[in-house]
């Protein structure tokens, strides 16, 4: 009988360290897990700063194209206004210039075609155009043709025989 008892206080004390040797597992197990889901949670709450700093980053360069690009607008506007003050510059320039005065006295303006054959005083240098460009015009071919100014008009002449080989109506205003 004694063995008996002795084999049953040795059960009955493996039988409770048994039990708490599977909690003690089971509890470090859930404690493993917890530290596991919690460096997780860590992990993610550094993706998300990382993520707000990339969208505050992405924000502050947003907003530094939009200043480059406003300024590059006021920039284009204030070149757009010297083009105007330029182009009124030069049409009060026309203007000023386009005061005509005809080679021949008591001359009256007639409508000139092409073909039409002017009279050698319109050849004076005082009616050359020689800025093509300012009036949009071609350069002429050879050094016999020169556009002249006759009235408000242009004219391509030939200024050996005096043919008109094109004409620019209304250039003078």
């Amino acid at each position: 009988m004694k063995k008996l008892i002795l084999l049953a206080a040795t059960a009955a004390m493996i039988v409770p360290g048994t039990a708490i040797a599977q909690r003690h597992d089971r509890d470090q197990r859930d404690r493993t897990e917890v530290r596991q889901d919690h460096r997780t949670v860590q992990a993610n709450r550094r993706a998300v700063r990382s993520d707000r700093r990339t969208v505050q980053a992405n924000r502050q360069a947003v907003r530094s194209e939009r200043r480059v690009a406003r300024a590059d607008q006021r920039v284009a506007h204030a070149n757009r206004r010297a083009l105007q003050s330029n182009r009124q510059v030069v049409r009060s320039e026309r203007r000023v210039r386009s005061a005509y005065v005809a080679p021949v006295r008591n001359w009256t303006y007639r409508p000139v075609s092409v073909g039409y054959q002017l009279q050698s005083a319109f050849f004076s240098p005082r009616y050359y155009i020689s800025d093509y460009g300012l009036y949009h015009l071609q350069a002429p071919r050879n050094r016999w043709l020169r556009w002249i100014r006759y009235g408000d008009d242009l004219l391509l002449v030939n200024i050996r025989t005096g043919r008109v080989l094109q004409v620019v109506h209304y250039r003078f205003w």
